[in-house]
């Protein structure tokens, strides 16, 4: 079943605006799966002590009580179930007060913040339950919401950076007009620009609402669905932006949200401590961080986009995978090879230049300037072999802008200049480009922004991730035996079997778990007198 909460109103002359939580309490997906299904399992196989350290959060909460003589229940308690963290590891903050001990008078507890905080944080089966510590606010008391006497929408944030580097957003501004909307997605997109504070807030459950709701719709920040769960779709009302960006597979978005809070709190962590390379500060970037987590997703295998609409309206970029995510960040941070004006936007043909990006899976961190006359173009040379390419450039809504900088990204085959894939929304802050199959060559990755004088700024910085890397299985004899390999990276595929191509059935359950070694993994198939045909598939988890 689920359940939808009011705020309880604060003592305000105007009525509070009402915030919702949603979320499913019967049939919750196990945690422990969870963590296999978006890479964290094997993220902690293959690396050392990410977990979180180091990373302050704020978790804000939708309250569960509708009493106005109680305090208001918002309150994640540490000795709950899911969560078995130290008292000292949180500050609970409502219109009451604030706190460090618990229980206190600044609110109550709530089974809703419990559930989603022990999926971030929890000591057993949180994604990162090292956390330094978490700002646990009543969301009533953190957004400061209402409407005036003439029933206009005031929002504000925090005056001052509260320094948590991750937000968690469970809960949603449900039914609101366009223009309200506009106003909530600036008070965030300020906020998150001007604090480089990462907004993870829950799409909106389609019980509730069928388009993504408000702060889930701020540019800057990363809207979370449900994969396979109750789920609100994209585009947005106001202009039909790709929202939500990601998803997580959960019964509802009160549950998807914290698995990429926890999974950010992981990047963060690395990208900090180094694992992107010296410059730690644009490895640790919001722009950085969720252009990994788009990059770094898998898709469904009904996933689809448009150049217009960079991302799938129900789930965004794919399902959240943080070792893909990973991989991408130790990729290290990479340059454009070359830059240079032009007259007019679109794709251009590829200048001369020999040089070629050093990897083929990493991320870029760069400003871009265009004029009064020209657009500009940075571009990224890569020699790839056979395989998937994934790619996606993210860049902010400025502090106090209504609109944004226009910024488009093209590949090109740069033998014969012909454009092989563009993404050119003028709405969105993303783009994404993704190409299941991309034959060997030589390419030019092209980000493109646009100048003359209707423009945000002349100057634009933007986050990049790429990925050209092949799955592709490998079948050699071992003994009397076959041994089925495919890489560790990227996560997200599995193998299947049939014993034909004409009218196949795909089957995974007579293969065994795969082993990794070096960094591939690899099954061990008993030979047979029986034609045999493998694949890799993107899992439905």
């Amino acid at each position: 079943m689920g359940y939808n909460i009011q705020i309880k109103p604060m003592l305000r002359r105007f009525p509070k605006l009402s915030l919702l939580a949603a979320f499913i309490l019967s049939g919750v997906s196990s945690q422990a799966t969870a963590l296999d299904d978006i890479g964290v399992t094997l993220l902690r196989e293959m690396t050392t002590n990410l977990n979180g350290s180091g990373i302050r959060m704020a978790q804000a909460e939708a309250n569960t009580d509708g009493n106005t003589n109680h305090p208001s229940a918002f309150e994640v308690n540490p000795a709950a179930d899911p969560v078995q963290q130290p008292i000292n590891l949180f500050t609970y903050y409502s219109s009451l007060g604030s706190t460090n001990g618990f229980p206190n008078a600044a609110g109550a507890e709530s089974g809703h913040a419990n559930i989603v905080g022990g999926i971030i944080y929890g000591r057993t089966n949180g994604v990162a339950p090292n956390v330094a510590h978490v700002d646990n606010f009543d969301a009533d008391y953190f957004i400061q919401s209402y409407y005036d006497a003439l029933s206009n929408l005031v929002v504000a944030l925090p005056p001052t950076n509260i320094n948590d580097s991750i937000i968690n957003q469970s809960f949603t501004f449900g039914n609101l007009s366009a223009s309200d909307q506009r106003i909530v997605d600036a008070a965030y997109d300020d906020y998150a620009g001007s604090n480089n504070s990462f907004f993870v807030s829950a799409a909106c459950n389609y019980s509730i609402r069928r388009r993504v709701c408000a702060p889930g719709t701020a540019y800057n920040c990363i809207s979370v669905a449900a994969y396979g769960g109750d789920s609100s779709i994209g585009p947005t009302i106001d202009n039909g932006r790709s929202k939500p960006d990601i998803t997580a597979p959960a019964n509802a978005t009160s549950s998807s949200t914290p698995q990429v809070s926890g999974v950010a709190a992981l990047l963060m962590q690395a990208a900090r401590r180094g694992d992107g390379g010296s410059d730690t500060n644009a490895a640790a970037d919001l722009r950085t961080i969720k252009a990994l987590l788009l990059n770094g997703a898998v898709k469904p295998a009904n996933w689809t986009n448009s150049s217009s609409s960079p991302l799938d309206a129900r789930y965004g970029a794919g399902v959240v995978n943080a070792f893909n995510a990973h991989r991408q960040l130790a990729g290290g941070k990479q340059i454009f090879c070359a830059a240079n004006p032009v007259a007019s936007g679109g794709a251009h043909p590829p200048v001369a230049e020999t040089n070629s990006v050093a990897a083929t899976s990493g991320w870029s961190w760069e400003s871009i300037s265009s004029s009064a006359t020209d657009d500009a173009v940075n571009h990224y040379f890569f020699n790839v072999s056979n395989g998937m390419t994934t790619v996606t450039l993210v860049w902010n809504r400025q502090y106090g802008q209504s609109n944004i900088n226009n910024l488009d990204l093209f590949l090109l085959n740069a033998a014969n200049s012909n454009l092989v894939a563009g993404s050119t929304s003028r709405v969105d802050n993303v783009e994404h480009l993704f190409l299941p199959q991309l034959p060997a060559g030589r390419y030019d990755l092209q980000v493109l922004k646009y100048g003359g004088t209707n423009v945000v700024s002349d100057g634009e910085t933007y986050a990049l991730a790429f990925a050209f890397v092949s799955p592709e299985p490998n079948l050699t004899k071992s003994g009397a035996n076959l041994t089925l390999t495919w890489p560790v990276y990227p996560a997200g595929f599995r193998a299947e079997a049939a014993t034909n191509l004409v009218a196949p059935t795909w089957i995974t359950n007579d293969l065994p778990a795969p082993a990794i070694t070096n960094n591939r993994n690899s099954l061990i198939l008993q030979a047979t007198n029986a034609f045999q045909f493998f694949r890799l598939r993107s899992p439905d988890f």
